[in-house]
């Protein structure tokens, strides 16, 4: 998307600490590239239905979930208190921090998406529920592949 208008209304959380791509590697712009249209928005699927999908984000202090892609109407929850950087598709990176039960909710319509990481900055583990509602303006992007954890019996 080209247009980062869009960005600005969504309720990105934290500190703008830098924009123009400034400090992103060519390691870290070819990860959004090669993950542009990656739909594993969490580490472990934990569960899908026909109307939503939930997943956990379990980062320990250092460790980063790589770019991914949010084209559905979605939700966050922060599970514990924490701190994150995020690099987003602008070229801008946020420094986040969450209290326990913080929750943050995104819509998007038709062709409007998010492209970013997510890396933990804090001394904790940091650790989110999202729920995704299937039935938003946009298709499921696919979430095969790569390592995400699926319930046993889940396609």
């Amino acid at each position: 998307m080209s247009d980062a208008t869009f960005l600005s209304d969504l309720p990105l959380a934290g500190d703008l600490v830098a924009t123009g791509f400034d400090g992103w590697s060519d390691e870290l712009r070819a990860e959004f590239e090669e993950h542009s249209h990656d739909g594993r928005v969490g580490s472990r699927l934990l569960s899908e239905t026909d109307r939503v999908r939930v997943w956990e984000i379990r980062l320990a202090p250092g460790e980063r979930w790589h770019a991914h892609r949010h084209v559905l109407d979605y939700f966050w929850t922060a599970v514990n208190a924490g701190r994150s950087r995020q690099h987003t598709h602008d070229g801008t990176v946020r420094e986040v921090s969450y209290s326990a039960g913080e929750t943050r909710h995104f819509t998007f319509g038709p062709g409007e998406y998010l492209l970013h990481d997510i890396e933990n900055i804090g001394d904790t583990p940091l650790v989110f529920t999202t729920v995704e509602h299937l039935d938003s303006a946009n298709p499921p992007l696919d979430v095969q592949g790569g390592s995400d954890d699926r319930p046993e019996g889940q396609a």
